[in-house]
């Protein structure tokens, strides 16, 4: 496989000022650890939530299993949101998350985009294995969850080992599309919600659910939380009637 052609950091930490209290009076702070695929929608929620709770919001995006890995080597976060549950469980098993908590708050889709300056627009991943497509972007499937629906399609359209020497795997959904989005890549498999949030830089064309797992995401209270009710306030709040519409709006499925 070829190496990603940049390097990105791994997390995004994005501090949003707090709201309703005076300048003089400390400023409750969570720490949310986020799957990269919930970078825009959680941009939008943050303030909202802000608002409402007086406090402020600390958003750290990330792959899935790299914040995982974070988190069981001490990372300080408050809240964990998953692009899979089955990080959410391993980190419940290992005595790190509040099993009550546990939420499932989406579900999440891969699409296959190409960058819209291009004009390539592909309609089949059958093409990806043409000779006019050179590098495919997708995130790293050893720690990120939509990497691994990405395999789950290549391999149930017969094309993973073929499309070998074209991969270029990115350390998260966010930098895959990137990658796509610059021209590095010629074609990219990424989360429906960045390619509905990269608006015009992307053409995409949604991949059929049969030949992949939808992600079920899902979200934890930390145990290690000193915040563990403000936590729980914000996956409620992500669920909720306002969180759930702004999840939609980035083509999330909301339970």
């Amino acid at each position: 496989m070829k190496a990603a052609a940049l390097c990105a950091l791994l997390l995004l930490a994005v501090a949003a000022p707090g709201c309703g209290r005076g300048a003089s009076e400390p400023v409750p702070e969570l720490s949310v650890a986020a799957a990269a695929d919930l970078r825009y929608a959680f941009e939008e929620l943050a303030p909202r939530f802000e608002a409402r709770c007086g406090c402020r919001l600390r958003l750290t995006f990330g792959s899935s299993g790299m914040l995982a890995a974070q988190i069981e080597q001490g990372f300080p976060a408050d809240v964990f949101f998953s692009a899979d549950v089955g990080y959410v469980d391993r980190l419940v098993r290992e005595g790190l998350g509040q099993p009550d908590s546990v939420t499932v708050y989406a579900l999440g889709r891969i699409v296959l985009a190409t960058p819209a300056r291009a004009g390539n627009r592909l309609g089949r991943l059958e093409e990806l294995a043409s000779a006019g497509i050179r590098a495919v972007a997708i995130p790293n499937p050893e720690h990120a969850p939509y990497g691994v629906a990405a395999r789950q399609a290549l391999q149930a359209a017969g094309l993973w080992e073929a499309l070998q020497t074209k991969l270029v795997l990115a350390e998260n959904a966010a930098q895959a599309v990137q990658f796509v989005e610059s021209g590095d890549a010629d074609a990219g498999i990424v989360p429906l919600s960045l390619a509905i949030a990269r608006g015009s830089a992307l053409s995409y064309v949604r991949i059929d659910d049969a030949l992949y797992v939808p992600l079920r995401q899902a979200a934890v209270v930390l145990l290690s939380s000193p915040r563990a009710e403000l936590a729980a306030e914000f996956i409620a709040y992500t669920v909720s009637d306002a969180g759930r519409a702004v999840l939609e709006r980035y083509g999330f499925e909301v339970p």
